[in-house]
């Protein structure tokens, strides 16, 4: 396999894995409402679990305040009831064929709790994104005892990744500091 193609996947994971951080940041209460708060909670619905986005509309029409709004009136309670049991801490309210949440101020150690949970979200996709470069170095290694690659473009191959694994560890940071900027401001 040429080196330009062991990089390109490399960097292919790389971005999934950062990807995979930032959508499992967009999960997490700030205090601010979001669709993205609510959305992948997993509903126990028609005998099987569908995700609130595919039974309901979701807006914010204020910045704490999450409507929902199911397209069957049949899924409000269960929709209510998965919320209650996330980790959440939300308590809906059911008005006609909406389900309101307010979301109150976050406390001082509950933002705490946050920032401890992003760190340990980003130092996961930190630690994927450094088992890519492994699997990358071993096929490097790999492919020059092959004899497939001579030793200058493994060398060469070996810096690529370590400045693409700089880079999405730097945009993972960068992730944090956004998403701890969000939740300890007042």
């Amino acid at each position: 396999m040429p080196v330009d193609d062991i990089l390109l996947e490399a960097e292919d994971k790389m971005l999934k894995s950062e990807q995979f951080v930032a959508h499992e940041f967009a999960a997490v209460r700030t205090g601010k409402a979001s669709p993205a708060l609510v959305e992948n909670i997993v509903v126990e619905v028609y005998g099987s679990q569908m995700r609130i986005r595919e039974l309901a509309g979701i807006t914010t029409p204020e910045a704490r305040a999450i409507h929902i709004q199911p397209w069957d009136v049949n899924s409000v309670h269960p929709i209510e009831k998965a919320i209650q049991k996330s980790s959440l801490g939300l308590n809906p309210q059911i008005q006609g064929k909406t389900i309101r949440l307010f979301l109150p101020e976050l406390s001082q150690e509950r933002r705490v709790q946050l920032t401890k949970h992003i760190h340990k979200l980003a130092e996961d996709g930190r630690v994927a994104i450094r088992h890519v470069r492994r699997d990358a170095m071993e096929l490097l290694k790999k492919e020059k005892s092959a004899g497939t690659i001579p030793e200058d473009d493994e060398k060469h191959g070996e810096k690529e990744l370590q400045k693409l694994t700089d880079d999405y560890i730097g945009r993972i940071d960068k992730h944090v500091a956004d998403k701890e900027k969000e939740i300890m401001t007042v």
